[in-house]
């Protein structure tokens, strides 16, 4: 659903912000090396949340599914070259 993948993406671009705000504000302080580590997890996480984002569930409809409606099906068909209308 478009809900949990919202939800999901938000949880992983905040903690991406946290890890990175962190690492710089006060984790620099004890050991830059920890620091640098957690910059690079949260360099990781912008790809990770944008695929989670985007990922199709079982139950979403994908652009070339068949909607059910007879005319907007065969319209769409024959804009992507499946089927052809008449003789041409």
């Amino acid at each position: 659903m478009y809900a949990r993948r919202r939800h999901t993406y938000f949880v992983l671009m905040g903690a991406c912000l946290a890890l990175f705000v962190s690492a710089w504000a006060f984790v620099r302080l004890w050991s830059v090396e920890v620091a640098v580590g957690m910059a690079f997890a949260a360099m990781l996480l912008p790809p990770l949340a944008a695929w989670a984002a985007n990922r199709r569930g079982p139950d979403d409809r994908w652009w070339d599914d068949p909607s059910g409606d007879p005319q907007s099906d065969e319209w769409w068909d024959e804009l992507d070259g499946k089927k052809r209308r008449g003789p041409q």
